[in-house]
């Protein structure tokens, strides 16, 4: 049974940490399925006009007629794959909340990142819950508020669940430092509520 989860942030917004969902046995055939199955793709970025293409690798995958677009790239999501829904399921009966798309990101170690930012693209649902599932190295998570710059630091464990919800991505932005000492890998899902655009994925 599921303890309960820790309250990160309860003002401003919501976050929630769950300490472990899935277990130890689950965890390795789940995260060798995930490395070798997924379509994962170098993120390809635009910042101050120049392509930049980074090491860490993400895929997109959701119901039909989602598209997501940021860092002025449009991604359409990949139909689901059973082990993306069976996951989804957990995550839903944890959270209790319903979602629509999952971006994964591959993450080699430590020394690839993601720096301060806040998940407000117009196609996410304002307010909805945002759910990061962490399988693989346990990684250091920050938040900071856009007002105050209070910090807030998690580190997210390997098998853990990390719910946003709330006007959180409105007051705070939240970021994955680097640590040069982690030398192993990481995949993280983030299951997210978006809305449908019409013409994506219709044949």
């Amino acid at each position: 049974m599921l303890k309960n989860p820790l309250n990160i942030i309860d003002q401003d917004g919501i976050a929630l940490y769950h300490e472990k969902v899935l277990t130890d046995e689950q965890i390795k055939p789940l995260y060798e399925e995930l490395l070798n199955k997924i379509n994962w793709e170098n993120e390809r970025v635009v910042m101050f006009g120049k392509e930049i293409i980074t090491k860490r690798k993400v895929a997109f995958y959701s119901d039909p007629s989602i598209a997501y677009t940021y860092a002025s790239r449009t991604k359409v999501g990949l139909p689901w794959k059973e082990t993306l829904v069976t996951l989804k399921n957990m995550v839903e009966s944890i959270t209790k909340e319903k979602y629509n798309a999952c971006l994964l990101n591959l993450y080699h170690n430590g020394e690839e990142a993601m720096g301060w930012h806040c998940d407000n693209e117009k196609e996410i649902v304002a307010n909805s819950s945002i759910a990061s599932l962490s399988i693989g190295a346990s990684r250091k998570f920050s938040f900071k508020h856009k007002v105050t710059k209070e910090t807030i630091s998690i580190q997210l464990e390997n098998g853990s669940l990390l719910e946003m919800k709330g006007t959180i991505q409105a007051n705070w932005w939240h970021s994955l430092p680097k640590s040069k000492k982690i030398t192993e890998s990481r995949i993280n899902l983030t299951f997210r509520q978006m809305h449908p655009k019409k013409g994506i994925n219709e044949k």
